[in-house]
């Protein structure tokens, strides 16, 4: 469902539009997941890989990807009447890293998806998010054949903070994918709501 702007003769209130990332290592399902969302065709920046990405690309574990992002992935989804969320998937390879400083400009929070055979690749993303201080969750994408982990071993394996909620999820599925996108922005507003908080007690 496409989002209707109001009619300001009626004095209803705008949409609101908020940007959020979907970020991760190389191959964990950022693409799948826009697309599968999206209520708009998805803009996608993908590349056929070849030879030369040999050495540079870790393909272990998602030998059979063909394909790589190599700007951005782009949709549109509405939550609810007045919230619409514009989705910005981040290129996986480190040598893509320049550009998210750019697509994190004006973020309000953030998807980190997993792979729980590749749970390592998880920690650059995690570490940059930290650091700028953007809320995000965990979206642990279930691939077939992978081994599962309840959520409380996945936030001791990557170290999390007890507040960051972790969710198991198919980012090939709409409503899975939904559903990981109502956990971030209530997570957002709950840390939102927290540094609002301690703003006023420090004054």
């Amino acid at each position: 469902m496409d989002s209707k702007r109001s009619d300001p003769s009626r004095g209803a209130a705008m949409p609101l539009a908020v940007k959020i990332l979907v970020a991760g290592g190389f191959g964990v399902g950022k693409t799948s997941m826009v697309g599968a969302v999206s209520e708009i065709r998805p803009l996608r920046t993908e590349e056929q890989l070849t030879d030369r990405s040999v050495g540079i690309d870790d393909v272990s574990g998602v030998e059979r990807k063909t394909t790589t992002t190599v700007a951005m992935d782009f949709g549109r989804i509405t939550i609810r009447d007045g919230l619409v969320l514009y989705l910005f998937g981040t290129p996986g390879q480190d040598r893509f890293w320049f550009m998210w400083d750019e697509l994190a400009l004006g973020a309000l929070g953030a998807v980190v998806l997993t792979d729980t055979r590749r749970l390592a690749d998880s920690f650059p993303s995690i570490d940059y998010f930290e650091r700028r201080r953007l809320p995000f969750i965990i979206g642990v994408n279930c691939f077939d054949g992978a081994l599962r982990y309840d959520t409380e071993e996945i936030r001791a394996a990557l170290d999390l903070d007890p507040k960051i909620p972790v969710i198991l999820c198919d980012v090939r599925k709409r409503e899975s994918g939904k559903q990981v996108l109502i956990t971030l922005v209530e997570h957002v507003l709950a840390v939102m709501a927290e540094r609002q908080r301690q703003g006023a007690a420090v004054r």
